[in-house]
């Protein structure tokens, strides 16, 4: 039957943070699990629509998993030129469609939105479009990624900005 999702065109630059030195999409042997895949099924790319998000998801993560921001630095801030069309799921109301409610911080939250976003690849979807659950006000893309070094719809742009010192934990972040 499928998901019965609006679709929504993204345009524009979107922003990734990764550890510093990496190519900005690294092949990988074996993808990680994330809030929207299972890396044993598909990969993905994730991208923020602005810093404040960017850092808010890498703040989520290091507090989870326990490790103080310096160990984590320096970071690279990659911008990415997007133009994709990919489910949207930016509202309650669209979450609420598919039998999800906003996302919030934790791992042990993730199996619900990984069934969806499984669900949306196997559609043939690019990928999908969300609140950020470590900042409710902004937002993620998540785009699934093949064997390639490329993604659809989305491409690197210029060199990245080496971020040496932690910044400022962003305003509305959650973790």
């Amino acid at each position: 039957m499928g998901l019965s999702l609006d679709a929504a065109r993204i345009r524009g630059e979107w922003l990734k943070h990764a550890a510093s030195g990496l190519p900005p999409l690294p092949l990988r042997d074996d993808a990680p699990d994330n809030r929207w895949q299972r890396g044993a099924v598909v990969d993905a790319l994730y991208l923020a629509e602005s810093e404040e998000t960017v850092w808010a998801e890498w703040y989520r993560h290091l507090a989870e998993s326990g490790i103080p921001p310096e160990r984590a630095l320096p970071r690279d801030l990659w911008r990415w030129r997007v133009d994709v069309e990919v489910a949207d799921l930016r509202t309650e109301e669209q979450l609420a469609r598919v039998g999800l409610a906003s996302p919030a911080p934790g791992r042990g939250t993730w199996p619900p939105f990984q069934a969806v976003g499984e669900e949306v690849w196997r559609e043939g979807r690019r990928g999908l479009v969300a609140p950020s659950a470590a900042r409710p006000d902004g937002l993620t893309l998540c785009l699934f990624r093949d064997d390639t070094d490329a993604v659809e719809g989305a491409e690197p742009v210029g060199r990245p900005r080496r971020v040496d010192a932690a910044p400022a934990p962003p305003v509305g972040m959650t973790t």
